[in-house]
């Protein structure tokens, strides 16, 4: 690879990775999935082809556009919230029912169209997701040349993250032959995603 290329590419990896990391809904539905061996490889690229989607739209500019129309942020932070609290509730409720250790009962958490819509509306419509790959990332991108290569770079690192937590979650499988272990996930899951919920309605 052309070293005017691979430095901007390494930038890029670098920051994707360490943005995507942070504890979020949408990787802690991953997470979730993953542990349970459902539907992991049409769910992990949803999101790594979502993210690949947004930064690509931030390297081309679309940042200072989503900047200057703060009224749709607006928008999609409140249903955003709103979408959290009831997943959280869901999580929640689950908790209460005794965990949600359905996987090794031949249990299922719903079809793969209810699964990979859960995972595009914890995407889509979390507007972290729009200033973190379209207005961050695609910001940052203009102080590199070439500045796709530093695009390149995040995207990489958006699909080496996702399939390491779908498909590296079944590592911890024999933890979560316990219900109980589940309870404490979903309580987890369900106290992130109010936590987030809340940082939308009450400030970004």
């Amino acid at each position: 690879m052309d070293v005017s290329v691979l430095g901007p590419a390494t930038a890029g990896f670098a920051l994707g990775f360490s943005l995507i990391m942070a504890i979020g809904a949408q990787n802690a539905f991953v997470l979730r999935q993953g542990l349970r061996g459902e539907y992991v490889l049409p769910l992990v690229l949803t999101c790594a082809i979502s993210d690949a989607i947004l930064i690509t739209l931030g390297v081309a500019g679309f940042g200072a556009l989503i900047s200057a129309n703060p009224t749709l942020l607006t928008w999609v932070r409140f249903a955003g919230a709103a979408f959290l609290i009831v997943y959280g509730a869901m999580n929640f409720r689950a908790a209460l029912r005794g965990g949600d250790a359905l996987a090794d009962k031949g249990g299922t958490a719903g079809s793969l169209s209810a699964a990979v819509m859960t995972c595009v509306m914890l995407t889509w419509a979390n507007p972290h997701v729009y200033l973190d790959t379209v207005v961050l990332l695609g910001g940052i991108s203009a102080q590199y040349s070439p500045a796709w290569a530093f695009g390149m770079g995040a995207v990489i690192a958006s699909f080496a993250f996702f399939f390491t937590l779908g498909f590296g979650a079944r590592l911890l499988r024999p933890f979560f032959t316990n219900p109980r272990a589940w309870q404490i996930l979903d309580v987890v899951v369900g106290i992130t995603m109010w936590a987030i919920a809340a940082k939308l309605i009450f400030g970004m």
